[in-house]
């Protein structure tokens, strides 16, 4: 399978699938999580500094992840296009023609999971943009494109990281 996790930032979803790595049913997946730090030290502007070739090297991670039979991975196309609706440097119809080519790979995910940020304190990782209205607003154009575009299988998740890994499992393997 090929699972994407999307949500907005500081939500635990890399908290999440290095729990998923640890448990048996996920053994021999690939993962990718995290790489922000990495992209940044190359110079690749983030969050609301965002341009559209940066955009494009992070459809390009999504797109390789992608190309993996068993994949689990902490960000997807989703969250790529809602970083680029939202970055003031791209203008509106290169946004549009982004969003529209990055739907093209939307069916490649056998399931997407939607963690929610209820209940979950923005904490500073020295890269992520920790403005609880940004958050917000990235939240809500990740669902906005999750209705517009729905992936073929959506599991939507809040709640403890042990209680999230559950709900995964039970949805994957315990399917009445």
């Amino acid at each position: 399978m090929k699972i994407g996790l999307t949500g907005t930032m500081s939500v635990g979803k890399t908290t999440l699938v290095n729990a998923l790595r640890a448990d048996f049913h996920f053994a021999h997946y690939q993962t990718a999580t995290e790489r922000s730090k990495y992209l940044m030290n190359m110079g690749i502007p983030l969050n609301t500094d965002s341009t559209l070739k940066g955009q494009f090297v992070f459809l390009a991670e999504r797109s390789a992840e992608l190309m993996m039979s068993r994949v689990l991975t902490d960000r997807t196309i989703w969250d790529v296009c809602a970083f680029t609706a939202l970055a003031q440097s791209i203008p509106d119809h290169q946004k549009y023609d982004f969003e529209h080519a990055a739907m093209y790979l939307k069916d490649e995910y056998d399931l997407v999971i939607y963690v929610s940020p209820e209940g979950v304190s923005i904490e500073n990782n020295g890269v992520r943009e920790t403005n609880s209205d940004y958050r917000d607003q990235i939240d809500y154009q990740i669902q906005n494109l999750l209705e517009r575009y729905p992936p073929k299988n959506l599991l939507k998740i809040s709640g403890s990281t042990e209680n999230r890994v559950k709900m995964i499992i039970d949805h994957i393997y315990n399917k009445t």
